[in-house]
């Protein structure tokens, strides 16, 4: 008996199976902070990547909602047993004048999934090939959104350097190197 649960009297649990502070022992359990994926969940789904992009590229799909649409695998994130897929996917190279609906190639893809498993289960080497479900990725949208922001007049004013009475200072206009040097060498 430790000193610790001597102290404690008897009956008392102090001590026992408990770190100090009465966290339990151990690294399993009671952890609620999320980790991100582990190594392997993100090499597996690396090169799911690779693989969908080739099996699309071949263009075997006989559905028509997705004959001939070029698609890009912008990432797939694997569950931690590895037996789910989520690939995120953005049309590529689609004119302005073209606008792809993105609900109906997402639903078409998903329809096609069992095919993608099939040809997935032959390309990539796992025990067992994954359920797949594609999801449209918004992270580009979003990017630009914030880009649109950061270039809006209002945003750029209060990202602008103070000068030394709380003024802000005037944006100077972009000139190249060679010009602002004005002949100096």
């Amino acid at each position: 008996m430790t000193r610790e649960q001597k102290s404690a009297g008897p009956g008392s649990t102090k001590g026992i199976g408990m770190r100090s502070g009465g966290k339990p022992d151990g690294k399993r359990g009671g952890g609620a902070r999320s980790r991100g994926p582990s190594q392997r969940q993100l090499r597996v789904g690396e090169e799911m990547r690779h693989a969908l992009s080739r099996i699309i590229s071949r263009d075997e799909l006989n559905d028509p909602d997705l004959a001939h649409l070029a698609v890009t695998i912008t990432a797939v994130d694997m569950s931690p047993d590895l037996r789910n897929a989520i690939a995120y996917v953005v049309p590529f190279g689609v004119a302005l004048e073209q606008k792809v609906d993105t609900t109906v190639m997402i639903k078409a893809l998903n329809r096609a999934a069992a095919f993608f498993r099939g040809q997935l289960s032959r390309e990539v080497d796992l025990r067992m090939s994954p359920m797949l479900r594609f999801r449209l990725d918004e992270s580009f949208e979003q990017a630009n959104r914030i880009e649109a922001l950061l270039h809006d007049p209002l945003v750029a004013r209060d990202l602008a350097p103070k000068t030394e009475d709380g003024e802000t200072a005037p944006i100077a206009a972009d000139t190249p190197d060679d010009e602002a040097d004005d002949g100096e060498a």
